[in-house]
């Protein structure tokens, strides 16, 4: 049985916040995320989404 963690968790593992972690999984940009109730369910091996708010700092 795979393990989760809730959108707290994920945000304390990649350094960002809960509001963007659940941002996030209601975008659809975390593979294998559900809702559980009020909660979101992560994969545990889930793997942080690029942020796609930035752009190439290098473009010109």
């Amino acid at each position: 049985m795979a393990e989760y963690m809730t959108a707290y968790e994920a945000a304390q593992k990649w350094k960002i916040s809960q509001r963007r972690v659940q941002i996030l999984c209601a975008k659809n940009r975390i593979e294998g995320v559900f809702k559980l109730g009020m909660s979101w369910a992560i994969p545990k091996d889930a793997a942080k989404p690029l942020d796609a708010r930035r752009g190439d700092s290098n473009a010109k």
